[in-house]
């Protein structure tokens, strides 16, 4: 979950909450995801890298090295405008730049539909065979979480929208793993079960969207799987 390095202070926030509540949408019903009970998502990368025997990384939003630190390979890059990483740039300028590909690619940049859509879409073409692209925040709990712009201290932002675009396309097959803020998993090959939804734009998808047909939009998967599932 973001921290945004720039946090308005609480009462911003509360004044863009009560007037998010005034002009989108009232809902109170939340999910109950206990993220103390799941692995740490640079766990899980790890885990992947060495199962799959893979040599590249590329990480965009990177945020003081939280979590860029502590991946383990051979050669990795890691974006970020403001703090960390290798890369001290946008995503979009990154993707103009750069000539690489690469196994995984970690996605945790500006929580915001609109940019998340283009970093994955990017993120695709430089995707080597069978690799695997994985995005942070994919599963707020509740409304305040994932509200643009942010009226919460703890923030998803509209990722999760994200994945319900990837889940209605053909040529991708995506999950969500219950693990860490839930993690977006995107490989590219055969979707196996296309989401048929009558969706006219994802933007305009609310939390009770999300809420309501959760386990459809997001197809979830216990992080047990994860390896199971990429292989």
């Amino acid at each position: 979950m973001i921290r945004n390095d720039a946090l308005p202070n609480k009462f911003t926030l509360y004044l863009r909450r009560f007037y998010y509540f005034l002009t989108n949408e009232r809902f109170s019903k939340k999910l109950n995801y206990d993220w103390h009970q799941t692995s740490n998502r640079f766990d899980i990368i790890n885990k992947i890298i060495k199962n799959k025997k893979f040599k590249s990384y590329l990480e965009i939003g990177c945020q003081n090295d939280v979590n860029f630190s502590r991946i383990i390979i051979d050669n990795k890059i890691g974006v970020d405008p403001q703090s960390g990483g290798t890369h001290k740039m946008t995503s979009d300028e990154f993707f103009i730049q750069n000539k690489d590909t690469f196994d995984l690619i970690f996605i945790d940049g500006l929580h915001i539909y609109e940019q998340v859509i283009k970093d994955i879409d990017n993120s695709l073409k430089i995707l080597k065979e069978n690799g695997v692209i994985l995005i942070h925040d994919c599963l707020p709990s509740k409304i305040w979480h994932q509200t643009i712009p942010q009226t919460h201290t703890s923030w998803n932002g509209d990722v999760w929208k994200s994945i319900v675009n990837l889940r209605t396309r053909k040529e991708i097959d995506t999950y969500t793993i219950k693990a860490d803020q839930g993690l977006g998993l995107v490989l590219k090959r055969r979707n196996k079960d296309i989401l048929v939804h009558n969706i006219q734009n994802f933007k305009k998808l609310i939390f009770k969207d999300y809420y309501t047909h959760h386990n459809k939009f997001m197809r979830l998967i216990d992080e047990k799987r994860i390896l199971e599932v990429i292989n």
